[in-house]
């Protein structure tokens, strides 16, 4: 049976991107008004808007589409996992600020980033790819520098051992129980709302508690020994920080959720702010729990110290299951989101060895060899940790600020479009319309970057430093000349698939 043909099937793709009229652009890329909940679906689980987005960037349907809502926001909701990072994350916020710095750095920090996340949602509904902040600027910067800046766009033994031993329990779930994972993640939903629930009233009840003028008011300090308490709370705030990143997880998931243009920006923001309010209520708790900051930095964790002021030993370890469980559920879902990225962009030959990491297993219909790439890198990683915890820090340090850097470029690529080439946005069904730029000038304005960069105290040295200023230059010199070597030769920049595109 033929599928009736639509305005969707008609599209000018030979018409240069930039030379289409906003009315043209907008019938093309336009979707009729109705809820894709009653229509039927592909042999991939796609809808019909999922075919005319991935048509429009020129992408072939390869995985099977399994998500659906509730397991979309579940999916982020886990990898985000705020308040489970909250407790296990904040040394450097009470070492840096305190009591009262960690709360209110949490605070504007939450109310910040819905900028970064409402920008970074839209255009996940524009481009509803895997691979998310690449493409996006690959889209949206100017075309003469299109394809370079989405190519730009990284006993200690014992904890080794452990980090092998999860990273190929989560491989094998990740490649044998794929289809299984939407189920999964709403379990883990269950347990993240339950786990949080449990700890809170258990705190509650058992703890001794601070008082709340030294909480939100006098529990301000400066361990770390900056020459002002504004420097080291603006330091202090990457606990913060680390709290509320990650919802941009779901767009990297794209290709594998239905109706990915309506779902992806709103399991984003949804995600973004369930976790924001659970993180406040749960760090309001926490804080309130931490009678002496000093003792429990003096623990492995302070949320260890925390748990023995209320219970024996015995409950310390059953409280503890439960961040552990749910950072395991985290790690499977970081994998998964990882892996797509990776796939995709060495679907782009943007990668070495580009025709082998994204090929896709026809009977599993997932990218087996990209979960195995991303899984063998985070082996290799952890052995590191065991010649030299130094080394191991300075590479991870760029967690955050290689995240930072692929927001700002992202929000600044689609802010100059918007400003200079309004009519070249294809419509989108989760828009920010006119608050669009003011949005996005406040998304890319985040001070985040800047601070990633500080150590947790002064003065410094080869322990303490932070590596990450040195590794992003040295990643930077890296990519710069594999780019100019043989990137600029194989990868072209998804853009130039898209429909509509014009080589400039």
């Amino acid at each position: 049976m033929t599928r009736p043909s639509t305005e969707l099937d008609v599209l000018p793709a030979a018409k240069g991107y930039h030379d289409m009229s906003s009315r043209e652009l907008s019938a093309a890329t336009a979707s009729p008004s109705y809820s894709s909940d009653d229509e039927p679906h592909g042999q991939k689980g796609d809808t019909r808007h999922d075919r005319a987005d991935m048509r429009r960037m020129g992408k072939v349907q390869e995985l099977k589409r399994n998500y659906r809502p509730l397991s979309a926001i579940a999916f982020t909701v886990i990898l985000q996992g705020t308040w489970e990072v909250l407790m296990t994350a904040t040394t450097q916020g009470l070492v840096d600020g305190g009591l009262s710095g960690l709360i209110w750095s949490y605070v504007w920090t939450f109310f910040g980033f819905s900028f970064v996340m409402a920008s970074l949602a839209e255009m996940s509904s524009i481009c509803p790819t895997s691979g998310g902040q690449y493409h996006w600027v690959s889209e949206f910067a100017p075309a003469e520098y299109q394809r370079g800046l989405s190519f730009f766009t990284v006993e200690n033994w014992h904890g080794t051992l452990m980090v092998i031993a999860v990273a190929i329990i989560v491989w094998f779930f990740n490649v044998y129980g794929a289809h299984a994972m939407p189920m999964l993640q709403n379990l883990m939903l269950i347990v993240h709302v339950l786990g949080f629930l449990t700890i809170i009233i258990v705190l509650w009840l058992l703890s001794p508690r601070n008082t709340a003028e030294r909480v939100f008011v006098t529990g301000w300090s400066n361990d770390g020994g900056w020459n002002s308490m504004g420097l080291s709370l603006m330091v202090g705030q990457i606990s913060a920080i680390y709290a509320c990143i990650c919802s941009d997880a779901a767009a990297h998931m794209s290709e594998e959720i239905s109706d990915a243009g309506r779902v992806v920006p709103k399991a984003m923001i949804w995600s973004y702010l369930v976790n924001g309010g659970l993180g406040f209520v749960f760090l309001v708790t926490y804080l309130f729990m931490i009678t002496d900051v000093e003792a429990s930095l003096e623990d492995w964790y302070p949320h260890i110290w925390v748990f023995r002021q209320a219970v024996d030993d015995a409950g310390v370890i059953g409280l503890n299951v439960i961040p552990t469980v749910l950072i395991f559920a985290g790690t499977v879902s970081y994998n998964l989101s990882t892996s797509r990225q990776t796939w995709s962009l060495a679907r782009d030959k943007g990668l070495p060895f580009s025709d082998w990491i994204a090929k896709v297993d026809p009977k599993l219909e997932i990218p087996t060899n990209s979960v195995t790439v991303t899984t063998l890198i985070t082996i290799a990683l952890s052995l590191i940790n065991i010649g030299s915890d130094v080394a191991f820090n300075a590479i991870i340090s760029l967690n955050v600020v290689s995240l930072m850097i692929t927001y700002m470029t992202s929000i600044g690529c689609i802010l100059w479009r918007r400003i200079y080439h309004p009519e070249t946005l294809p419509n989108c069904r989760w828009s920010l319309g006119k608050w669009g730029v003011p949005v996005n000038i406040a998304g890319f304005f985040t001070h985040a970057f800047f601070w990633c960069f500080w150590p947790n105290a002064t003065p410094t040295d080869a322990v303490n430093f932070n590596w990450a200023s040195v590794m992003f230059v040295a990643v930077a010199i890296f990519s710069t000349a594999y780019y100019y070597i043989k990137g600029r030769h194989s990868y072209k920049g998804p853009v130039v698939l898209t429909e509509g595109w014009k080589g400039e």
